[in-house]
């Protein structure tokens, strides 16, 4: 067992495992302790790398491409603090970071793990079920739906519809982007319908627009990643288009176009009619579906 503990955190190396368990000190993000210990499997790494500087240095655990949902959901925007596959090492330690670093690589040479992307999650990622609020409202999902509540600052477009649940099943993919501070992050759920829209985050009713504490946004990335989970991995999507390329071909996608965004429009149509939306925001709202399409 190889094993370094600091107060950024603990990795430790069975020779068919990194054990990863962040630390607690109120330094390590809120996101890295409510993520919680992460099993990685030899299998899921393409390799680790330390990197000493003056100060201080870095273990870096560099996974196959298609093993961790963590990672597909976030798509490597994760804050380089956040990230819990990195980890600060005192320089003092810098020789045990070594250590640890050699004996993961001589056992992904032992075993020949291959550097090819993985054609299934590797990691399991967070468990279920799982609820985060955030400043656009509370995201919760149970393992087979997802489902929104808006907060009072929501836009009143999407107070109006009310809450939104989503079946597992209806989901195309999940898409991620963080609140930096400077600029808004969203978290958004494409269904079949939506794949095609381009509503910007704070109109969009299947999207949360993350504008507060980036600190508690970053937390819906426990969502997304549960989510990216269960959803089909990316390597079988890919075989599947390849496998059928004359039923995507038979089927117009103009035609679903067109029933999508006639079915916005009368949603649209029917909040203005009722006085939700006013007559500024209806046309600024329609011109964006209609942009979308």
């Amino acid at each position: 067992m190889a094993e370094i503990i600091q107060r950024d955190g603990t990795w430790a190396f069975d020779g068919s495992t990194v054990r990863i368990t962040p630390g607690l000190h109120r330094s390590v993000p809120l996101f890295r302790q409510t993520y919680g210990e992460i099993a990685v499997p030899l299998e899921a790494i393409a390799g680790v790398v330390f990197e000493p500087e003056r100060k201080r240095g870095r273990l870096r655990l560099r996974l196959r491409e298609g093993a961790d949902p963590l990672l597909q959901a976030t798509g490597g925007r994760l804050p380089d603090a956040a990230d819990p596959y990195r980890l600060t090492v005192d320089i003092d330690r810098s020789g045990v970071a070594e250590y640890i670093a050699e004996e993961i690589r001589h056992c992904l040479l032992l075993e020949q793990i291959p550097k090819e992307p993985a054609k299934a999650y590797l990691l399991p990622g967070p468990p279920v079920p799982v609820s985060v609020r955030s400043s656009d409202g509370t995201v919760s999902f149970d393992g087979a739906k997802v489902r929104i509540d808006w907060s009072d600052t929501s836009d009143r477009v999407k107070r109006a519809t009310g809450p939104r649940i989503i079946n597992t099943g209806d989901l195309v993919q999940v898409e991620w982007l963080p609140n930096s501070g400077y600029e808004d992050g969203f978290l958004r759920f494409v269904t079949r319908e939506t794949v095609f829209s381009k509503l910007p985050a704070e109109k969009d009713p299947y999207a949360l627009d993350l504008w507060g504490s980036a600190r508690r946004d970053l937390l819906t990335a426990l969502v997304a990643t549960a989510v990216t989970a269960r959803l089909p991995h990316p390597s079988s999507r890919a075989v599947d288009h390849l496998e059928r390329p004359q039923l995507a071909a038979a089927v117009p996608p103009s035609a679903d176009h067109h029933d999508v965004l006639l079915r916005r429009l009368r949603e649209l149509g029917e909040l203005h009619r009722e006085g939700v939306l006013t007559d500024e925001e209806f046309a600024a709202t329609k011109a964006a579906v209609l942009r979308g399409f």
